[in-house]
């Protein structure tokens, strides 16, 4: 009868079908950290590269940084098929919607189309959203759609696991009025400070600047994001 326990005992402590289903169960998710900001012509934008499922790294060189049209852009976290879907009906619409006007969108109707879609299913989806981009009537703007539906425009906005990393350096070291060459090095500091904390972030840092020149895109290997110590 001990042996008997003690068997049951091993095997309430480990069971390899377990841990498998500990990750296999589990939905696809960003993680991730996304972050958007406002510049004078135009807007930067940013994320890491990592999608995880549960505590499983599923793709380390995910592609956050979603075209919507051809100067709007979005960046995702949440559920990464929940994100995707959102972002291919609101590209879909959007194209429809400039082909009726017979000119480039702009990107508070982009943000609009995001912010009905999260609204209306918010009980089903789990999706944060950025929308930036640069249009001719508003230049360059951001607008955040988190969780729930709601929409606000921001000169800076950042989003994802990895943000709550990064609050204290956001509003330590941004400036209004900073040019695209800052607010890429800004941005690529302030990924590279939540990337190390955040264990759902990582992987590179993927950047875009949108100007009516239009999209200019950079990767910042790992093995080249800033560093602010030596550990």
């Amino acid at each position: 009868m001990a042996a008997s326990m003690m068997s049951n005992r091993a095997q309430n402590i480990y069971n390899p079908d377990d841990l498998v289903g500990d990750w296999t169960g589990q939905e696809v998710s960003t993680g991730t950290t996304i972050m958007a900001v406002e510049y004078d012509g135009g807007v930067v934008i940013g994320a890491d590269s990592r999608t995880t499922t549960g505590a499983y790294i599923a793709n380390r060189v995910t592609d956050k940084l979603t075209p919507i049209h051809e100067r709007i852009f979005c960046c995702r976290s949440g559920s990464a098929a929940d994100t995707q879907a959102i972002a291919d009906a609101v590209a879909y619409q959007l194209g429809f919607h400039s082909i009726e006007l017979d000119e480039a969108p702009l990107v508070q109707t982009a943000a609009n189309l995001f912010k009905e879609m999260c609204y209306r299913y918010r009980e089903e989806l789990m999706a944060g959203i950025i929308v930036a981009g640069w249009d001719k009537r508003r230049g360059g703007q951001v607008y955040t759609v988190p969780m729930g539906g709601m929409l606000v425009r921001q000169p800076v906005s950042v989003g994802g696991s990895g943000s709550s990393y990064i609050y204290g350096f956001m509003d330590s070291n941004y400036k209004a009025g900073m040019n695209k060459e800052e607010c890429l090095r800004f941005t690529a500091e302030a990924l590279s400070l939540a990337m190390e904390r955040d264990g759902s972030s990582g992987g590179v840092a993927r950047l875009a600047a949108i100007s009516e020149e239009g999209v200019e895109r950079r990767v910042i290997l790992g093995n080249e994001l800033p560093t602010f110590y030596n550990a």
